[in-house]
């Protein structure tokens, strides 16, 4: 799979631009706040339906306009997929795929399977649970529409008991078996949820730890560990137990939405214990095995964005990457950098085909 063809009207720095990718390398230089990045992230939001960046879909409008317009031609198993998406101010975001409007946005998810490495990924380490806890659903939905489906009726339901809990604390009132409804239908969109992200981890993490060998070519253990209170009691036992204090803390305080990933090295948090090298290498791993899964899973090759890595790393984990991308596992890859001369070297390095695009103001 691969994008031949973008167009951007008034989206983020660009008033209206168009390019026309090569299969394999595409590469977008220039200096900083030229809009690199954004061209990158427009092609995120053809796959996933939102930016990379920033998730207040309006502020990726450009300035003083009224709505923005992405349009990519991809190739994929020898047929044409034409999406476009767009928003309007004041209006709901429309993605059509071949002319043709989604219902639901969520349909869309998994149909061009992409992976994204940038020095954003940062968050995964320093930011909360809530961080973590996304880039897992994210590997998993976007080759199990089921588990993204639970996911957002899972979500929907826990919004629906918080407010019946601050409804009970208003009025000073609670009826149990309202509560127990929401419970039970919790229960049931959690445990399965719970059992997926189980069935993934067992799964990624091997591909995780020899993606790390790889890059690094350090020898310290790396982990990835999964901490849900399901582990030790059903979600249902769970909710019924702390119905005392979720009715003081008006929300519900159990459930998979306060899961979390463990991001260790040599047993011990990468975030306390691990060198910007090793955190550096920690993240590139996670993102490679992302590939590596999604892949074999959907059985379609994923873009890989790479966004401004080269200057964040140095010259030993640079070369392990162009070794890693240097074989046919890999499809079609974007990069953007400040320095086209240095770009140009690494890929030279891949022996691919490529394009190099110098956004100049």
């Amino acid at each position: 799979m691969f994008l031949r063809k973008l167009s951007l009207i008034n989206y983020k720095n660009f008033d209206s631009k168009d390019f026309e990718f090569d299969s394999k390398i595409n590469c977008m230089v220039g200096p900083n706040g030229i809009g690199k990045t954004n061209v990158l992230d427009a092609i995120y939001h053809l796959s996933f339906g939102k930016s990379y960046f920033n998730p207040v879909s309006t502020q990726n409008i450009r300035h003083d306009e009224d709505f923005f317009v992405i349009e990519g031609e991809f190739e994929k198993e020898d047929r044409q997929e034409k999406i476009v998406c767009s928003l309007k101010r004041g209006s709901k975001k429309i993605i059509k795929r071949n002319g043709k409007a989604y219902d639901r946005l969520s349909d869309h998810i998994g149909l061009l399977p992409l992976v994204i490495i940038s020095p954003a990924d940062r968050d995964l380490i320093i930011e909360g649970s809530d961080t973590r806890r996304k880039f897992i659903d994210g590997v998993i939905s976007q080759s199990d529409k089921n588990y993204l489906q639970d996911l957002l009726k899972y979500n929907k339901v826990l919004a629906q008991r918080n407010s019946l809990l601050k409804y009970f604390a208003a009025n000073h009132t609670f009826n149990k078996d309202t509560l127990s409804v929401y419970n039970e239908q919790l229960n049931d969109y959690g445990s399965k949820i719970f059992e997926k992200r189980i069935g993934f981890l067992e799964r990624f993490i091997p591909i995780f730890k020899e993606q790390y060998i790889a890059i690094s070519g350090g020898h310290e253990e790396v982990s990835l560990r999964y901490e849900s209170k399901l582990k030790d009691q059903g979600l249902l036992a769970l909710l019924e137990s702390n119905v005392e204090k979720d009715k003081a803390l008006q929300y519900t305080s159990v459930g998979i939405h306060k899961d979390d990933l463990g991001f260790e090295i040599s047993g011990h948090p990468i975030k306390k214990f691990g060198s910007q090298g090793q955190q550096k290498s920690f993240l590139i791993a996670l993102k490679f095995a992302q590939f590596q899964f999604i892949k074999m899973q959907s059985k379609t090759t994923p873009v890989l964005l790479l966004d401004d890595i080269f200057d964040k790393l140095d010259e030993h984990r640079v070369s392990h990457i162009v070794a890693l991308v240097n074989n046919e596992n890999f499809g079609q890859i974007f990069i953007s950098d400040t320095h086209a001369d240095r770009t140009e070297d690494v890929v030279k390095q891949i022996h691919q085909t490529y394009k190099l695009f110098r956004l100049n103001d």
